[in-house]
């Protein structure tokens, strides 16, 4: 049985309050919709510099929610009849050098098999990401096209050349007019030159304003800059919910919703769409997106059945534990669905074998060294890499096994066991890969 908007007030400007203390959490905007009707709290600060309270008006980065935003862009010239999902990028982008053809619906579903973490910057003209995807060339194939599910942002980069192409505008100009214009949204923007104008949060880490607002211009179809209001990205959500009302035709807003491949076991049963990652919850179907950006977070879910979504954006902290102990349960009476209840290491624990496991698994901006002790226990040193290196130091965890070749994290954090999958076979029986959301190739070296 779902709960009426309004029953949800009361409380949750509170509860917003006391989690965000209690993990650190510099600032939050949390909302909810339900048919027309908006709910929402703020908590926090946007810049511990300047102490300017957040406001429910406050725009913060969305990051990788964007790519929901790009796959709209695509769907809408799949329906216009000017692309058609099972073609190859190729076929629009005469000079792709990727390693093998990769089609539009392999791109839109993490499938393309390529190396997806791409980050360099080409500067902030129009050409930005005509020259990343000039790169492309230069990155390994990691699996073949359409074989695995594995998180790539690089993708979302030549979806967004593909817009370029076919609309003859730089992204942020096809994303204005054809997305940004269309719903009306006014305190939304697509660069720091844009987003200086309004109330806008900084990313913050261990208490403190990170150094560089966002990402280059060459990733902004993955989400490397663009910022809104919550209420701008319910806006966004409602058209969604509405089966793509003002911007897309609906029988393709349904299609995005479609599990198009099975996401490997990382602890919940879970497929990907055209855009949007697609989970089973009791009573009903959700579907969302999350995104990060330095110092930033964000999450989106639609529960299309109900009619009702909700984003959570927070500018520095933890904000694990306001998904799993506010959003999610507040989203859950909402809508009358309840969320798959969290994995925890199996007690006792499950044995397993260290030789499969342990070594050395990298990609581009990760590595993940993996052994075991004296006492049978599994530990992962993780080191960011590349353009990640300047974010974080390496960090040790014990993993347990949770079943398979799953395991989690043996320590929660903020309420939450992360799981990650050893998958494929290498030399000796040896795991070929360590998926943790993107593959990371074991290091033969």
């Amino acid at each position: 049985m779902s709960t009426a908007l309004p029953d949800l007030l009361p409380d949750l400007q509170a509860d917003l309050d006391a989690l965000a203390g209690e993990h650190g959490v510099t600032g939050a905007v949390l909302a909810f919709t339900a048919g027309q009707e908006v709910a929402a709290a703020a908590t926090g600060v946007l810049n511990t510099r300047t102490g300017q309270p957040v406001t429910t008006g406050s725009l913060f980065q969305i990051g990788s929610v964007t790519k929901a935003w790009t796959a709209t862009l695509v769907l809408q010239l799949v329906g216009e009849g000017r692309l058609d999902l099972d073609q190859t990028a190729q076929s629009v982008l005469p000079g792709l050098a990727l390693p093998e053809p990769v089609t539009i619906r392999q791109l839109l579903a993490h499938t393309g098999g390529f190396e997806g973490d791409v980050f360099v910057d080409t500067g902030r003209g129009d050409d930005a990401i005509e020259k990343l995807v000039a790169l492309l060339g230069e990155v390994p194939q990691l699996s073949p096209p359409g074989a695995i599910w594995s998180y790539n942002n690089a993708g979302y980069v030549v979806l967004g050349r593909v817009v370029e192409v076919l609309r003859g505008l730089p992204f942020n100009a096809a994303l204005r007019a054809h997305l940004i214009g269309p719903l009306g949204l006014t305190h939304t923007a697509t660069s720091a030159d844009e987003a200086i104008l309004y109330g806008t949060a900084v990313g913050h880490a261990a208490g403190e304003p990170v150094s560089t607002w966002s990402l280059m211009r060459s990733n902004d179809p993955a989400g490397a800059s663009l910022a809104m209001t919550a209420g701008d990205l319910l806006t966004f959500a409602r058209a969604h919910l509405a089966d793509g009302a003002q911007v897309l035709p609906a029988k393709l807003s349904r299609m995005m919703r479609e599990p198009q491949v099975a996401l490997p076991d990382l602890g919940r049963p879970s497929s990907w769409g055209l855009g949007w990652e697609v989970q089973e919850w009791a009573g009903g179907t959700v579907v969302g997106h999350d995104g990060s950006t330095p110092g930033q977070a964000a999450t989106l879910k639609l529960v299309p059945e109900a009619g009702a979504a909700a984003v959570l954006l927070t500018n520095g902290g933890d904000p694990d534990p306001l998904v799993a102990e506010l959003l999610t349960p507040v989203l859950g009476r909402l809508a009358g669905v309840s969320a798959p209840p969290p994995v925890k290491p199996p007690v006792p624990p499950l044995p397993f074998d260290v030789d499969r496991y342990a070594g050395r698994y990298v990609s581009d901006v990760t590595a993940w060294e993996v052994t075991g002790d004296a006492e049978g226990r599994l530990w992962v040193t993780v080191t960011p890499l590349g353009v990640m290196a300047e974010h974080g130091a390496p960090q040790t965890f014990e993993l347990a096994r949770l079943r398979g070749d799953t395991f989690v994290f043996a320590e929660a954090r903020g309420g939450v066991h992360a799981a990650v999958a050893f998958v494929g076979d290498g030399d000796g029986g040896r795991a070929g890969y360590l998926h943790t959301g993107r593959l990371n190739v074991r290091d033969s070296l």
